[in-house]
Formats: structure tokens, C-alpha cells, sequence
């Protein structure tokens, strides 16, 4: 069980977090923090580009830079055991004096398909940074290599840092490049997609539960098997979507397939809850249930979670849930003694807990997990019951829920869910660094 310890004699050193750390009332939206010098922390349980593409079944992975950029995503693959379905080309000095990159990639994937047992059914092109600066022709490199291979798909991504801060990131790109192979084709008024996410929604949550039990065929890309699955979801009529990341996706997945698009953004609020399930009710053309009975359940396991939690300090990190002052919002409803949230920008779907929770709960706490300061404060200050791997690294705390990407849960039952993990994450221990340092928890849906 959680115990209340005393500070190090680093806590009682009192670093100075400005810069790192603000109270709520004083922080700016969208970005509380200044950008500059970064830290990464060793949290590594959330996915990345390698781990989002390997969904893709019967799929294989190209990246095109130089060896010292190659070394992460090499790493990812062989942590995955997904070595056979990723290659690299390998940029050299003489590539970037003598004209020979459009050549070299074209003639890199000849030699890699030549060299594989089996020619996948889709292939992902990962170009870097370098790409960019060389101003190098990837549209007239794409078309060659599908004029060579017209019997593969190919898909242009985006392995680029320099765009992290503008334009379309890598990981937006890359939720639409997972479903850039299907084709436009007849619909199915009977098929439902959810799209965007890394992890199959909980099967109990009233998102699934509205789509099933109404008749219609849900299909996901997480939980696809082959190819032909894949190319299935073409037929659905209806895209359903939480993660903010897959917007553009499913803007793009409206355009050319025609499929309807229905972005219903998670949320820890009860009323909006409802309304969200309401609209999915609305567009499937079915009766809008009565969630009477599971907003009062999500009621009972939250009181039940607050008497074995108590007034333990609770942190929450973006890792784990799109909607952390959301979140926040509801636990400190329920009398959680919610302290800290560690993140580095605030969502637009957020804004409104976020300025309720300035006005409400001045002192509350952001902490910035990029801030150069974070690789040096005291991870020992307090004992924390914490939502997320990076609230985990930066505590110090054994009691943590290892969460990302809200773990599939949503919903009055994903909230009903989540209590009862904290509930466990305080009654038991265990050592961050065996978690946090596996990548994606090794994506063992991928393999």
C-alpha cells in the first residue's frame, strides 16, 4: 500500500523549477512553456511511427538517412521482433555532392524487394530530414517506384524532427498514411469504422457496445489480421474517431473514399459523454439509449476508488489520456487530491477544463515534461499515485497506471475502469524502470 514518505534531502533543496514548472492560474494557453532547450525522458511506453505503421498487416517499412538517425527506429523494430518487415537505405556523403538520392531510394527498394522472401502487400517510405534540405523530387520517386512495382502499394511518410513544431507532425501524418491503400468502393450502411488508434477500444465501452449491439459490423484497424481485413474498412460508410491526432486522417478518408466522418473527442465529463454517444446514436439512424444506470455505476466506482485512495497526491500526464484536464476536472470533483498534471501544451478539446480549472483550482500544478530543468529535479519530492509513464519517471512513485493513449478505454465504462486501476496501481508496487523503458509495452498486438 501507498505510503506517505519525506522528501530527500535534494527535494529540501528546493530546486529552482522556474521555467520547468507553474501553478494553473499563471500558465498561458495553449503553451504554459517557453520552447527551448528539451529533455526527453526515458518513458518509452508510448508509440511511435515504427510501432503505428507495423499495424498495417502484410505491410513493410523503408527508412531512407543517415546511420546515426537510424539507430531509434533499428531499435523499435528489434524490440518488436518486426526485424523482417523493416528495412533501411543507408544516405552517404558522396549522396548529397553527386545527384544520386532519387536514384538511390528508387534503386535501394528494387534491391530490398529482390532481397525478401516475400514482397508485402504495402510498403511505407520513410525519407528524413536531409530529404527536405536537399530539396530532393519524392513525388517523382514515388511514382517511379510504383511504375516498377505496380503489384505493391506505396506510401510517402514522414520521418522529419524539423516539422515537429509546425505544419503536419509525423505522428498526424502517419495516422492518415495508415489507411492512404484503401479505395474508394460501394459502403456498406451497415459498417462502422473506429479509426486513429494504436489500441482497440475496451469491447464494454458504450462506443462499442452502441455500434454491436445495433447490428452493424465494427471494424478497426488494430484489430486486423491480413491484408484483405484491411481493405475491408473501405466499405464501411461511417468513420468514428477520439484521437485528435487522426483529424486530418479523417478529413482526408472523407474526401476520397466518402466516408462520413465523426470525430467524437474523448472526455472524462459525464453530460459530454452522453452527447457525444448521443451523436454516434443519431448517425447510425438508431434510439439514443438510456445511460442512467452506467453514469451511476462510473458514480459508484469513483466514490468506491476515493475511500481506498484518500487524500494521496494525484499526478496525471499527457502520455496517458488525450484530455488530462478533463480528467483532472472530474477526479477533483470526486474530492481526488489532484496536484499535478505534466504537460506541455493544452489541447483545444481542453481549453475549457483548463480555464475552469484556473478559476476553480488556482494552485493546481502543470510541470513541463520537455523543459531542460525536468532532467535534474528531484524525482523523490512526495509520494504520488500517478496516471502515465512520464508522471511515473518524474515522481519517482512505484504506484502508477501504465497508461497510453488512454489505453483504450472511453466512455462511462473506460472512466468506471480507470478508477479501478488506480485503485490497484495504490494497493500494489511496482518498478517504473521495468515499464517505462519498453517501447510501446512492446506492441505485442503488432506481433
Amino acid at each position: 500500500m501507498l505510503q506517505k514518505i519525506n522528501g530527500s534531502p535534494e527535494a529540501s533543496a528546493h530546486l529552482n523549477t522556474a521555467g520547468a514548472a507553474l501553478k494553473i492560474k499563471d500558465a498561458a494557453y495553449p503553451a504554459p512553456f517557453e520552447s527551448g532547450l528539451e529533455y526527453s525522458p526515458p518513458a518509452r511506453g508510448t508509440w511511435n511511427i515504427v510501432h503505428t505503421t507495423m499495424l498495417v498487416p502484410e505491410s513493410h517499412q523503408v527508412y531512407i538517412c543517415a546511420a546515426g538517425c537510424l539507430r531509434g527506429v533499428v531499435l523499435t523494430a528489434a524490440e518488436m521482433g518486426c526485424l523482417d518487415r523493416f528495412s533501411s537505405i543507408l544516405v552517404e556523403e558522396n549522396n548529397l555532392m553527386d545527384g544520386s538520392m532519387e536514384a538511390l531510394i528508387e534503386d535501394g527498394i528494387d534491391d530490398i524487394l529482390q532481397r525478401l522472401p516475400k514482397k508485402p502487400r504495402f510498403m511505407f517510405i520513410y525519407p528524413a530530414c536531409i530529404h527536405r534540405f536537399m530539396g530532393t523530387d519524392l513525388d517523382a520517386v514515388l511514382t517511379e517506384v510504383r511504375r516498377r512495382h505496380p503489384e505493391i502499394g506505396f506510401s510517402l511518410c514522414c520521418m522529419d524532427p524539423i516539422m515537429r513544431k509546425s505544419g503536419l507532425t509525423a505522428e498526424a501524418r502517419t495516422r492518415w498514411q495508415i489507411y492512404s491503400f484503401l479505395k474508394p468502393v460501394p459502403h456498406d450502411p451497415k459498417a462502422v469504422n473506429i479509426i486513429g488508434n494504436n489500441l482497440p477500444t475496451k469491447e464494454d465501452s458504450e462506443l462499442v457496445r452502441l455500434i454491436k449491439d445495433n447490428g452493424f459490423t465494427l471494424r478497426d484497424l488494430t484489430l486486423c489480421h491480413t491484408a484483405e481485413e484491411y481493405l475491408e474498412m473501405s466499405k464501411s460508410f461511417l468513420n468514428v474517431s477520439y484521437n485528435p491526432l487522426v483529424t486530418y486522417g479523417a478529413a482526408q478518408l472523407e474526401e476520397t473514399l466518402g466516408q462520413k466522418n465523426l470525430y467524437l473527442p474523448l472526455s472524462f465529463d459525464c453530460l459530454e459523454i452522453r452527447a457525444a454517444l448521443y451523436q454516434l446514436a443519431d448517425a447510425l439512424g438508431v434510439p439514443r439509449p438510456d445511460y442512467t444506470e452506467a453514469m451511476l455505476q462510473l458514480e459508484r466506482s469513483l466514490f468506491k476508488a476515493r475511500l481506498v485512495i484518500g487524500d494521496t497526491p494525484v499526478a496525471i500526464d499527457y502520455a496517458a489520456t488525450f484530455r488530462p484536464f478533463s480528467l483532472a476536472k472530474q477526479l477533483l470533483y470526486h474530492e481526488f487530491n489532484v496536484t499535478r498534471i505534466y504537460t506541455d501544451l493544452v489541447a483545444p478539446e481542453d481549453k475549457k477544463d483548463f480555464e475552469y480549472l484556473q478559476e476553480h483550482y488556482p494552485d493546481l500544478e502543470i510541470y513541463s515534461t520537455l523543459h531542460h530543468k525536468m532532467r535534474v529535479l528531484p524525482r523523490h519530492e512526495e509520494q504520488f499515485l500517478v496516471i502515465g509513464q512520464k508522471a511515473a519517471y518524474f515522481t519517482g512513485t512505484r504506484h502508477f497506471v501504465d497508461i497510453a493513449e488512454c489505453g483504450g478505454l472511453y466512455g462511462f465504462s473506460g472512466l468506471s475502469h480507470l478508477a479501478q486501476l488506480m485503485v490497484e496501481a495504490y494497493l500494489t508496487e511496482k518498478e517504473a524502470k521495468e515499464y517505462i523503458q519498453t517501447k510501446g509495452w512492446g506492441c505485442n498486438l503488432c506481433q
